[in-house]
């Protein structure tokens, strides 16, 4: 529930492409999370110098670094769960591992292995250091670029951008991959509905693994130094939230305890004047329900229903009446002569709408008895009677409808 305010709710991804001539590309975005939304607030595709992601980035910015190009070796190899040093030698004969920072992405059946020399790395991650900015993650190449695939605008199985030509099979796993500088995208590249440059891609996918490190299967390099900054950062995150956590359940125990102690109080002093009036309200009691149900008798005399509109219910049924049907009579709680004439004294039938009407047909009848049983204040309606009058040509009904 609270790993939303562990993670790092800001980050910038930077990619810095070494061409063959020693020559830069460098690019940048930042990415800002509100409200569990992730958005790219910056964006920076073609910087003339590494110097100028001062002038693009925030100071302090919590940056993954990837790099890609002269200096960085990618091979494919048939899946291996760790990269030690026999299999090491598949990669770089003679080579010391320690020697160099390693990132191991594995895709279906193939392992991909990435390898940069420690002092290169390191150049990097100590340039960012003197520009301001906190380097927490290394990546190599495009692989972190598979934990966005699913984001961007990509529908079979070759993602083609900046250069990187990647090749999967039907199940999305990566099967080769190839660089081609002169090969870029046959389409403008979207994440989700937000158009971005080709080469932002890369720094998009970097920045997304170090805001969502805690839920995704983060594809890096294994930097010592890094891993030990971003599990502190998290760490005091966490230090920060749970402190405030703390101190907002004691100041609400000390809430509490204020109400309660009030409450008990006021109730205390309600509750002996309440028994002071309990006895006088008792002899009261009987009383006021004497005249409460001489009343009810009064209002069942009269007729009282409750204040219902009794016109605007007939105004209802009407608007459904099909043009087949005429009215001819409608009596709203009509006189019940049977109890009249046993009590000597008129009475009515409550609630009730009794309609007399002429139709040829009785399938126009009963439509507009369906129609208005969708009335959520009919309880019922039925149809009383259907006469066919052969000399007028038509049929006499009576309908009763009870609300």
């Amino acid at each position: 529930m609270l790993e939303k305010y562990y993670r790092i709710n800001q980050a910038a991804g930077v990619n810095i492409h070494i061409s063959n001539d020693g020559s830069l590309a460098v690019s940048a975005c930042l990415v800002t999370v509100q409200d569990n939304q992730l958005e790219i607030a910056e964006k920076a595709p073609d910087l003339k110098s590494f110097e100028d992601l001062k002038t693009q980035l925030p100071a302090k910015s919590y940056v993954a670094l990837n790099l890609s190009g002269k200096g960085v070796l990618h091979k494919r190899i048939e899946k291996v769960n760790e990269i030690n040093q026999n299999n090491f030698n598949l990669l770089l004969p003679n080579g010391n591992p320690s020697d160099f920072y390693i990132q191991h992405f594995i895709s279906g059946e193939y392992s991909f292995v990435s390898i940069i020399r420690r002092a290169d790395a390191d150049k990097w991650i100590s340039g960012l250091n003197a520009l301001g900015f906190i380097p927490l993650m290394l990546s190599l190449g495009p692989f972190p670029v598979q934990n966005i695939i699913s984001q961007l605008n990509v529908y079979d199985q070759e993602v083609i951008f900046n250069g990187n030509i990647i090749q999967r099979n039907e199940q999305g796993n990566w099967i080769n991959y190839r660089f081609d500088e002169s090969t870029l995208s046959p389409f403008a590249i979207k994440v989700e509905l937000e158009s971005i440059q080709e080469q932002l891609v890369i720094p998009y996918a970097a920045a997304f693994q170090l805001v969502l490190a805690a839920k995704l299967d983060i594809i890096h390099a294994e930097v010592p130094a890094l891993e030990n900054t971003l599990n502190q950062k998290i760490a005091d995150n966490k230090l920060k939230v749970q402190g405030f956590m703390v101190l907002a359940v004691l100041f609400v125990l000390l809430l509490i305890n204020f109400v309660l102690f009030s409450w008990l109080g006021s109730s205390n002093a309600q509750l002996s004047a309440r028994a002071s009036r309990t006895a006088q309200s008792t002899i009261d009691i009987q009383g006021i329900s004497d005249t409460i149900k001489q009343k009810e008798g009064l209002l069942h005399i009269l007729g009282w229903e409750e204040g219902i509109n009794k016109s605007a219910l007939i105004d209802q049924v009407a608007a459904m009446l099909p043009p087949e049907l005429s009215w001819k009579e409608v009596a709203i709680d009509p006189i019940d002569l049977n109890t009249t004439r046993a009590q000597k004294s008129l009475a009515f039938y409550n609630r009730e709408i009794r309609i007399v009407g002429n139709s040829e047909k009785i399938i126009p009848v009963n439509e507009w008895i369906a129609r208005v049983k969708t009335k959520n204040w009919v309880k019922n309606i039925q149809l009383d009677s259907y006469a066919y009058n052969s000399e007028l040509n038509t049929g006499q009904f009576t309908i009763t409808i009870t609300y």
